[in-house]
């Protein structure tokens, strides 16, 4: 289950155990909701997997279905973003995905360029006291020299080159 709320944009899956048409995949509207059969308008902006989850069973147990099972699946967090800039072939916005390591960002970035000083890459988070920049060893991630560093929505990875 994820911790990071849901957004306008972020497609989802429902599922209610033997109620295969209720079942369905579901993107939030730019309003934040999503409509559900039986229930209507569902208010999720900011809710986690979970929260939506509680929702949806006490709203379907309030006179339709006595003892629904249902689970959700973030299958697209477009509302959450993480930048890859600096030396990559394709620098650019990706969606973020729950669990989402610097690895596979810069992956999704079509990788390093030769110039890139992969031992210096630096990741720029908002935090609640401001931005904090984080340097990060890359080449050494993946030779499995250090361990993995997991991104959050809104991270800016800036490759360096190497003349830096």
């Amino acid at each position: 289950m994820s911790k990071v709320g849901l957004g306008p944009g972020d497609v989802f899956e429902v599922t209610v155990y033997g109620e295969e048409k209720l079942s369905r995949t579901l993107r939030v509207s730019p309003e934040g909701d999503v409509h559900f059969p039986l229930i209507g308008r569902l208010d999720i902006a900011g809710l986690t997997t979970t929260e939506i989850e509680d929702l949806i069973r006490t709203k379907l147990q309030d006179g339709y279905i006595r003892d629904p099972s249902v689970t959700v699946y973030v299958k697209e967090y477009n509302s959450k973003k993480v930048f890859v800039l600096g030396e990559v072939k394709n620098p650019g916005t990706f969606p973020f995905a729950a669990g989402m390591s610097i690895v596979e960002a810069i992956s999704l970035a079509g990788g390093f360029l030769e110039s890139a000083n992969t031992n210096y890459v630096v990741v720029t988070r908002r935090t609640a006291e401001g931005e904090q920049r984080i340097p990060i060893p890359v080449e050494k991630i993946t030779q499995g020299l250090a361990a993995n560093f997991s991104l959050q929505p809104g991270d800016i990875i800036y490759i360096p080159d190497t003349l830096l």
